[in-house]
């Protein structure tokens, strides 16, 4: 019995111990892409992808509301903290995903939405990311032909959502559904990326 209960303490400690380096190697890549519901949907897809959360930053309010930020004059954005595995997503692929699920044109919000709160933007943490978004950036120009006006930004401190926000689109799927139908974001996606669209997101251009 006791060398029962010694293997299986042994085998959860490893457990543990597996789940700890595991939790280690994770990333984040944080982005903000218009209405926080539609990019936590779209990136929730992608395997290798190990949570979403909807949030705000890049401003200068502490802990702001969602009514501060939609409101204006905080500075910060609606913004999705992507958790990820890095052994079964890259960072480039993510960005590709990013540029080709918003519009990266607009400069005055995305979609229907407008404002500052609903402008696009990439959040890096070091130069390396930097690079490698700035590299993304120009390529994606090129591959629709246009400017992109979507900037690379140091990354802030992320405010997490009320939980309300919080995967939306599982909770309130018709008013979702209705939502992404109505602000023609697919509509747009598709018209700036035509068959580059979504690029690595498994069937998220449908609004279900």
């Amino acid at each position: 019995m006791v060398d029962a209960f010694k293997t299986a303490l042994g085998a959860l400690s490893l457990g543990l111990i597996a789940s700890a380096a595991s939790a280690q190697d994770l990333k984040t890549f944080t982005v903000a892409g218009g209405c926080f519901w539609c990019v936590e949907y779209d990136f929730d897809k992608i395997p290798g992808v190990v949570e979403t959360i909807s949030g705000y930053t890049g401003g200068t309010v502490d802990d702001p509301t969602y009514r501060q930020v939609t409101a204006g004059g905080t500075g910060h954005r609606e913004a999705v903290q992507i958790t990820y595995n890095p052994d079964q997503v890259s960072y480039e692929d993510l960005l590709k995903a990013f540029w080709s699920s918003v519009d990266p044109t607009d400069a005055g919000g995305q979609f229907c939405d407008r404002g500052e709160s609903y402008e696009t933007a990439v959040f890096v943490a070091d130069d390396t990311e930097r690079g490698l978004a700035e590299a993304s950036k120009i390529a994606a120009a090129e591959a629709i032909g246009q400017e992109i006006v979507t900037p690379i930004e140091d990354a802030a401190t992320f405010f997490p959502a009320e939980d309300y926000h919080q995967d939306y689109y599982t909770k309130n799927p018709v008013r979702y559904k209705y939502y992404r139908w109505s602000c023609g974001r697919n509509q747009r996606v598709e018209e700036v990326w035509g068959d580059r669209a979504y690029e690595g997101i498994p069937k998220a251009a449908d609004s279900s």
